[in-house]
């Protein structure tokens, strides 16, 4: 009996300890980032009233969740997908992206796949930190490119996105928050990328900002006058671009032959802000927007504090991608792309943005200083030092005067 007593104590404990030792792995697993992941995910599931309802037996309400596909853990990241059920608005899953943001962090990117169902959550583990302007780095991403943005990193690698299929740029942000930084740079690599597919205008208003351009753009004015000189031209430039389209029979420049295809032409405005009592030199603007894709014809604008007067109809609607540095509070960041997340980005995180083109992330943009961007341009301002003797005599053909008196 002492012995059968002490065999059994000793399975018993056994038992009791596999059972202590179980539950004890059990709590470490729980622990598991990805499982923390996968409970918060449900969590704002059920926060956020994120479900499909339908009805099932005697009318009873049955709420079907987005269900949980994988969760994956990286080196600098942990990613989740899911899936809604069907019949469930993704729009429900965007608009909701704020409470995403709230649980995960600001640093939190959700992002939607092609087939309207699938979503996939990235919780970053590292930072993304301030780098130099590369030229060898931009051109390998931007290969293939017509119209290239260099837009920065995020912390999935390089971003860059071609402005031909996405027309039209909005930069905003306060100052000292790498705005500036950033239209250098996007400036810099379209005239060292395209070279003579290019024809680059530039308006800055402030007196601040383009002046490194000066005998590579076709034109940099510093004055309103100066910009309706510019407008006029390209609405002029746009009516022959419209012809030759109709006589040709196609829909774009790219699809005009080789013969007969013109660059494409860039106009950059700094502080556009300083245009709202300019009604005629912003409807130019406008149609520049609303036309100038099929054209070959770009709009690059720039403002510290977005303005809805300006931000508004068929400007705002036809500026299609939006770089969204510090904002100053909410109401800001909403007028420019549409949600809160330029306000929460820190005066300290300089050239960091909400790019808002397929959905929003925060990418980091490069640093590029005004030696190191003159350094970049010094050949082509030489290759183009004739055009810097036109554009001082402001490039006025006849037709110029006649539209100029018309006026």
């Amino acid at each position: 009996m002492l012995v059968g007593g002490v065999g059994g104590a000793l399975a018993l404990a056994k038992v009791i300890g596999a059972g202590g030792c179980g539950v004890a792995a059990w709590q470490l697993w729980r622990t598991f980032p990805d499982q923390v992941l996968r409970r918060s995910l449900v969590n704002v599931f059920r926060r956020g009233d994120l479900y499909y309802k339908i009805r099932g037996f005697r009318g009873r309400e049955v709420r079907s969740y987005p269900g949980i596909l994988r969760v994956n853990t990286y080196l600098n990241r942990i990613e989740a997908a899911f899936r809604l059920p069907v019949g469930m608005d993704p729009s429900r899953i965007t608009d909701a992206e704020w409470l995403f943001r709230q649980v995960f962090g600001a640093d939190a990117e959700l992002s939607q796949s092609g087939d309207a169902r699938t979503f996939v959550l990235r919780v970053f583990t590292v930072n993304m930190a301030e780098f130099a302007y590369d030229p060898y780095e931009v051109a390998e991403t931007i290969r293939g490119m017509r119209l290239p943005i260099y837009v920065g990193k995020s912390r999935t690698g390089n971003v860059a996105y071609e402005m031909v299929d996405n027309p039209h740029l909005l930069v905003a942000g306060e100052t000292g928050s790498g705005k500036s930084v950033a239209l250098r740079s996007i400036l810099t690599t379209l005239i060292r990328h395209c070279g003579d597919n290019l024809e680059l205008y530039c308006a800055d208003l402030k007196r601040s900002e383009f002046h490194v351009f000066r005998g590579i753009a076709r034109e940099v004015v510093t004055d309103v006058d100066g910009l309706e000189r510019i407008v006029l031209r390209l609405q002029r430039e746009m009516r022959k671009r419209g012809d030759l389209l109709d006589a040709e029979e196609v829909a774009h420049v790219d699809d005009l032959p080789a013969d007969k295809r013109p660059p494409y032409i860039v106009l950059a405005i700094d502080e556009v802000a300083l245009l709202k009592r300019e009604k005629d030199v912003m409807a130019a603007v406008e149609d520049v927007s609303t036309i100038g894709r099929a054209l070959g014809v770009f709009l690059i604008l720039s403002m510290q504090r977005p303005d809805a007067g300006v931000l508004e109809g068929r400007l705002k609607n036809n500026l299609t991608v939006r770089m969204a540095f510090r904002h100053s509070d909410a109401i800001n960041s909403r007028i420019t792309i549409g949600s809160d997340e330029a306000a929460a980005i820190m005066e300290r995180d300089k050239g960091r943005m909400v790019l808002k083109l397929n959905g929003c992330e925060y990418v980091q943009g490069p640093h590029l200083t005004l030696p190191a961007a003159r350094e970049l341009l010094k050949d082509y301002k030489i290759n183009n030092a004739n055009v810097n003797v036109i554009n001082n005599n402001h490039d006025i053909n006849n037709d110029d005067v006649i539209e100029l008196e018309v006026l």
